[in-house]
């Protein structure tokens, strides 16, 4: 029986992560559910996004990763399966599975088949009626063109992508862990012949390897582990001490 994980912003306070797993379950009570993350900031789909990239990917083959930020609960966005890296993603059409849609191999489904779907949906709460028994069916074997008609044009996050010219990079951050470290759009691959890393006024120079390499309480740039740019404070909080966050624009310089 395969993987199921799922990523929400629902916290656990309340019962609907507890929901969800027992929908799954009534369905394929075999499953192995992995939680990845359920404290993401309230209605942050590039938040999500970010986990989803980072966190689902290492999964083995054939896991289904559930996933629900959904600002548009209720209304005329499109529920979705999308099969990429091996992976199939469930969730809300709202740029959640933007990376996913860069694969080679990408397939998108729009979820209409009530069969698959509880007895009856509530317009608020589509992790419980819609996602959860979706994605328990599709890990019980049910084929992906039984889920629904094929999409062509899904919605994609532009903020994933940083731009390239022939002097630099620009990006902007995408992300906040909870150390304050301000995670960037640009891939370490994009960062060959850096010479300088702008955050507004903030000027580091080159890209650091190591923490240890400015004093404490510095600003630095490195590549942390996600594989990307991050503005980081030796012993501090990058976003707290620069005040920065999601949306802020960096850009990367070459030459002299």
């Amino acid at each position: 029986m395969r993987i199921v994980t799922l990523t929400t912003d629902f916290g656990t306070q309340d019962y609907y992560v507890g929901a969800m797993k027992g929908v799954m379950l009534a369905i394929a009570p075999r499953l192995h559910l992995v939680d990845l993350s359920h404290e993401l900031p309230a209605q942050d789909v590039l938040a999500a996004a970010f986990v989803l990239r980072h966190a689902a990917r290492p999964f083995p083959p054939n896991t289904v990763h559930l996933a629900v930020v959904d600002p548009g609960v209720g209304s005329s966005r499109r529920a979705l399966v999308v099969a990429a890296y091996q992976h199939l993603w469930v969730g809300p059409d709202n740029g959640l599975f933007s990376f996913a849609l860069d694969a080679p191999d990408c397939q998108v489904r729009a979820i209409n088949n009530a069969d698959l779907m509880g007895a009856q949906i509530s317009r608020t709460f589509h992790g419980r009626d819609v996602f959860a028994p979706v994605a328990a069916h599709l890990a019980a074997g049910v084929p992906l063109d039984e889920v629904g008609p094929a999409v062509e044009d899904p919605v994609c996050l532009k903020a994933l992508r940083p731009q390239r010219s022939a002097d630099g990079v620009e990006g902007q951050v995408i992300h906040v862990d909870r150390f304050g470290n301000l995670v960037t759009n640009i891939a370490a691959e994009m960062l060959d012949g850096a010479r300088r890393v702008c955050l507004g006024d903030v000027v580091m120079e080159g890209v650091a390897q190591t923490y240890a390499e400015v004093e404490w309480g510095d600003v630095l740039a490195l590549v942390g582990s996600a594989g990307t740019l991050e503005i980081s404070v030796n012993g501090g909080a990058a976003a707290r001490q620069l005040g920065a966050g999601q949306g802020a624009r960096v850009r990367v310089e070459f030459g002299e």
